[in-house]
């Protein structure tokens, strides 16, 4: 392979990874180191897409997402799609982003581990009392699972009661909109009295 040939491989692998979702340092650290390497070429080629590269070297992760457009310029249109989040899962998230900030305050382990009753007793003020424990940790499993998928959190091996909370968390939800998390944790409430008398659907 010549060094064209090498150039190329060593910036296609980065970008196809990152076009497919974020890219961790501990799952594949070759990859990682390409992309660290390669971070400039990288960044010049997505911005021609309408996407910027964030890459957090402290965490070990790195994402693309959509250049908001300067004042006066039409927006291109959307590479990587929006999805639109049930009111319980945006919930936990909120929480889940809290106790991580609340977790990195404290100067606690790096790692943030919850069970599955820690998560309910964060959340069960928030949702409406049917007097069932049992259906409420099986409507959290399900939008955990929901979480999982996008990449928030992991189940621990072998311990199907816990999870730990990726701390990509933090990128996805910002300072900013945790300083307004009152506010929201309110919106939700009131969300929730209002539905209450009809079981959410998680689409």
């Amino acid at each position: 392979m010549d060094t064209t040939d090498h150039h190329t491989d060593s910036l296609s692998k980065p970008l196809i990874s990152l076009m497919k979702g974020v890219v961790f340092r501990e799952k594949d650290e070759r990859l990682w180191q390409q992309l660290e390497n390669q971070q400039i070429p990288v960044q010049d080629y997505v911005k021609v897409l309408g996407l910027e590269l964030v890459l957090d070297p402290a965490e070990g992760y790195a994402w693309l997402k959509t250049c908001e457009p300067d004042e006066g310029e039409d927006p291109l249109p959307r590479l990587v799609g929006r999805r639109q989040l049930s009111y319980p899962v945006s919930l936990i998230i909120a929480l889940l982003r809290k106790k991580l900030a609340e977790s990195d305050s404290s100067g606690s382990d790096t790692r943030l581990i919850l069970s599955i009753e820690d998560i309910a007793d964060m959340v069960k003020v928030f949702f409406p009392s049917h007097g069932n424990e049992a259906l409420l940790l099986d409507r959290i499993q399900t939008h955990l699972n929901k979480i999982a998928d996008l990449g928030f959190i992991r189940r621990l091996k072998g311990q199907t009661n816990k999870i730990e909370v990726v701390r990509i968390l933090k990128a996805f939800v910002d300072a900013q909109w945790l300083r307004e998390f009152d506010d929201r944790l309110r919106e939700y409430h009131e969300k929730m009295v209002t539905d209450s008398d009809n079981p959410e659907e998680d689409s």
